[in-house]
């Protein structure tokens, strides 16, 4: 027995030492997948709670959780309102992930050990006029058709967790729906739809004549080899041939770059080539990051660049609630994090919908958004010029009843805007849906297209 007894000791202190020694390991060298975890959770609260204005709890919860991950159910924040950041940690004890809210400019990552750096003076959004009707103020006048409420109210059309549609025909808004917790002064994530608006700044540079779309030698280390060769055209076009991983779910080339780097645009300028140059489709976060560093390097100052999205193309268009959120080394990531009303999204796929022209304004230069909807030849017909979507949904661009001069802005988790310039319709779809739900928008904007024929049919 006294052997037994010394045998399970033994085995009892084996295991606390294999216990104490993973708390230590986790503690002091978490793995790369707890960081991005933790990271991710407190950006994720961080601009919804602040941003946003929602309980920082119930983020946690819904959004955070929503990618279905193992490693999330056991994350744990904590918020810190007077100094507007979030920490988060697995267990509440491992692998820090921190946020921090500056106002006018959301919220950044920022990882152990890296600065916020200084962004200069941020200019006041404005104030959207509550009596005008929209798109030039905030008043709605929806349209009394039963058979429009009927589409508006089908949840197998909507999707599951929809947070906002706003339909606009003829330049006006004529349904809206929003899900529990959303309204119409709900600023909500596009994710990737914000590299649309990426190329939209871009295009007020070319008018400006600060930059071209032929522009090479973009990156002073890619000048020792065939990278210095990459236009900003192939960059917008997706078919650079840089390599870059944009799988989620796991420690990829987007998540690390995300979560884990203080400078995004460095990260992604130092990856090789994988493919010939324009003849190479790869859809890529990385490369929209890329086009907001060059473009914000076309500034001598940095505070007159972080200022340009508003001054340029925000207040123009009066999309008064629009946030790009840049990350802690300043660049904006234009590839991702731009928060807005579901109205405000509408007013961009308007603004598209006019060929980039405002209230009488060129915004953008003249057929710059045309050039933007031409197929990119090295996608196969899914992907335009200038970060926009061809086909809807990665199923692909048909449905019944969808026309084909359709173009899409898409964003991770369901979010959509569709533009359809033969019947002067365009349709926002913004919600809480990952793609394991199956949720396809298309059949969505073709019944409201069948029901909303162009003024002249």
């Amino acid at each position: 027995m006294r052997i037994v007894g010394k045998i399970l000791k033994g085995l009892l202190l084996l295991v606390v030492l294999l216990v104490v020694g993973a708390a230590g390991w986790l503690y002091f060298a978490p793995p790369a997948l707890i960081r991005v975890g933790t990271a991710y959770s407190a950006k994720i609260v961080c601009s919804n709670h602040f941003l946003a204005g929602r309980d920082a709890q119930a983020v946690l919860a819904l959004d955070v959780q929503a990618p279905g991950h193992p490693l999330l159910k056991y994350i744990y924040v904590d918020v810190d309102e007077a100094a507007g950041s979030v920490s988060a940690k697995l267990l509440g004890l491992f692998g820090e992930g921190r946020a921090v809210y500056r106002e006018g400019a959301g919220c950044a990552t920022l990882p152990a050990g890296a600065e916020l750096a200084a962004l200069g003076p941020i200019p006041a959004a404005g104030t959207p006029n509550p009596n005008a009707l929209w798109p030039f103020g905030e008043r709605v006048e929806v349209s009394q058709d039963p058979a429009l409420a009927a589409v508006l109210d089908d949840a197998a059309l909507t999707g599951p967790g929809m947070r906002a549609v706003v339909v606009v025909h003829n330049g006006r808004i004529v349904g809206e729906r929003y899900g529990d917790g959303s309204g119409p002064d709900t600023p909500l994530l596009g994710w990737s739809m914000t590299k649309s608006v990426t190329a939209a700044i871009i295009g007020t540079l070319v008018g400006e004549g600060r930059l071209s779309l032929d522009q090479d030698g973009l990156f002073e280390e890619w000048d020792v080899d065939e990278r210095g060769t990459i236009t900003i055209a192939d960059l917008m076009a997706m078919s650079s041939g840089l390599e870059f991983n944009e799988d989620y779910g796991d420690v990829t080339d987007v998540t690390r770059m995300l979560y884990l780097q203080p400078d995004m645009a460095t990260f992604a300028a130092d990856k090789p080539l994988a493919g010939p140059i324009g003849e190479t489709f790869s859809y890529s976060s990385g490369t929209t990051v890329l086009l907001s560093r060059i473009w914000q390097n076309a500034f001598e100052d940095p505070a007159e660049a972080f200022a340009f999205p508003r001054e340029a193309l925000f207040a123009p268009i009066g999309m008064t609630s629009a946030v790009l959120e840049p990350d802690a080394s300043g660049t904006f990531v234009g590839s991702s994090y731009l928060y807005a009303t579901g109205r405000d999204w509408a007013r961009f796929g308007q603004f598209l919908l006019e060929e980039g022209e405002w209230r009488g304004q060129q915004v953008l230069p003249e057929g710059f958004v045309s050039w933007m909807r031409e197929e990119a030849p090295a996608s196969a017909g899914k992907y335009g010029r200038g970060q926009v979507w061809l086909e809807g949904s990665d199923a692909g661009a048909s449905a019944p009843g969808l026309l084909e001069d359709t173009f899409w802005l898409r964003g991770h988790d369901g979010q959509t805007v569709a533009v359809v310039p033969s019947q002067r319709l365009v349709v926002v779809r913004l919600g809480l849906t990952p793609s394991k739900l199956g949720h396809r928008p298309e059949p969505l904007v073709a019944a409201l297209a069948a029901l909303l024929p162009a003024e002249n049919d």
